[in-house]
């Protein structure tokens, strides 16, 4: 720009971020032994506050975990598998149900023997086992059914087939268009003449 005289060079040179037209010279070679860069901070046999100790000792191999029951674990083939506790289970004599009916919106209750079929609308129930747990362990309810639905044409054919849970009846629940069933408790009793539940 006009009216500013250019600076000396050896005073460009002086700022921070000037550059020298000369290239700097080596820097002295210290003399004695050469440090690691990789060596812990002090210089050998010194020991860093950041470090184990017991660094440099033999460690014996890592003990293999524990199988805790409920732990969630990744298994050899990257899978994730929960360690499931020893459970007392009790077999009991009948499943109780609910039904809804999505035209009519009416639940009904009804009580099924294991190994014995009733009819709900057009779907077939037949509980092959329902177990319930002792009194001093957290209550898991669970059956196993089989549902088959009756076609308008009379055949009968595999609706579902599985374990259902009282807890979370959405988890393997029943689809179906106009009915849904889901497994509410195990009972010892023999079953009880179905009755409708009340309108939800």
């Amino acid at each position: 720009m006009a009216g500013f005289a250019a600076a000396p060079a050896s005073a460009q040179q002086g700022w921070q971020g000037g550059v020298e037209s000369q290239p700097l010279a080596p820097p002295p070679l210290m003399e004695g032994p050469v440090e690691d860069p990789d060596s812990p901070p002090g210089g050998p046999g010194v020991p860093s506050i950041m470090d184990d100790p017991d660094a440099g000792a033999p460690r014996a191999p890592a003990p293999a975990p524990a199988e805790v029951p409920g732990q969630a674990t990744v298994g050899p083939s990257g899978d994730i598998e929960v360690i499931q506790p020893p459970e007392q289970k009790i077999e009991n004599k009948t499943a109780v149900f609910s039904g809804l009916d999505k035209i009519t919106g009416r639940i009904t209750s009804f009580d099924v023997s294991i190994n014995e079929t009733v009819q709900f609308g057009a779907l077939r129930i037949t509980p092959r086992a329902c177990y319930t747990r002792p009194e001093g362990e957290q209550q898991n309810t669970t059956g196993f059914v089989e549902i088959q639905e009756i076609a308008l044409d009379g055949k009968v054919q595999p609706l579902f087939g599985g374990w259902m849970f009282a807890s979370s009846p959405g988890l393997h629940g029943v689809e179906h268009p106009i009915y849904d069933v889901w497994l509410t408790d195990c009972k010892q009793t023999d079953p009880v003449i179905a009755s409708p539940g009340g309108q939800q």
